[in-house]
């Protein structure tokens, strides 16, 4: 008769959970990625596959969910283990909204495809690639503990706000002056405030990265209270 598998040891469970996380990062990096162009390129075909890699997202989120809830109660992890397990619940989270994003843009890519053409927009196109970019550091800096990346993850949140804000002003004069374009700019506007919540999601994981790091908040400028505070 087979013995049973040994228990994998609280180390190996924890590295397993790291694991599954990643691999629900790359994933729901290569949907937004894909949403994106297939907005750009008003393709109406990839949303299938986009539903279908959010389920994989969703499944995943749903595995993290068991896995921490058992390292805890079999384990009771304190100190900078405890910390790494709740960082990795919350970014895990986070990671599932980003999915929602992405099948959101996909959506909306078959919307557009049936609308009028749009002047070009070369600010939500920067939008797209910044928010993107915010997405894939904040994973890097998650994956190395790297609380500095993080940190110049959180400073670029502004210039996204700043290209959403850009956008919906050229929407809206758009819409103004051409009533038969309300339809894609409609869509557009929608797909700029998807992208300027993946870069708010972004900036949540660097911030739990730092918190993780070094045991600090930043989160609601808690760090620049601190420092005033010191200095009293």
């Amino acid at each position: 008769m087979r013995a049973p598998p040994a228990k994998r040891s609280f180390h190996d469970q924890l590295d397993l959970l790291q694991g599954r996380l990643m691999e629900m990062a790359g994933l729901a990096e290569e949907l937004v990625q894909r949403a994106v162009e297939a907005f750009l390129e008003r393709n109406a075909g990839a949303l299938q596959g986009i539903r279908e890699g959010d389920r994989v997202v969703d499944g995943i989120e749903l595995q993290v969910d068991q896995d921490v809830f058992e390292l805890i109660a079999l384990h009771q992890p304190v100190a900078a283990d405890l910390r790494k397990i709740l960082t990795t619940l919350k970014i895990c989270n986070d990671i599932e909204r980003v999915g929602d994003h992405a099948l959101n843009i996909a959506k909306a890519a078959r919307r557009l495809a049936q609308l009028p053409h749009l002047p070009e927009l070369p600010e939500l196109a920067e939008l797209a690639v910044l928010s993107q970019k915010m997405l894939r550091d904040a994973l890097a800096a998650f994956a190395s503990n790297d609380p500095k990346l993080a940190r110049d993850v959180c400073s670029r949140d502004d210039r996204v706000d700043d290209l959403k804000k850009n956008v919906r002003g050229i929407l809206i004069d758009l819409m103004t002056r051409d009533p038969g374009l309300i339809g894609p700019a409609l869509e557009y506007l929608r797909v700029s405030q998807q992208l300027e919540r993946i870069g708010d999601l972004s900036t949540n994981i660097s911030e739990d990265v730092v918190f993780f790091v070094e045991g600090f908040s930043i989160k609601h400028n808690a760090e620049r209270q601190a420092e005033l505070s010191s200095s009293k």
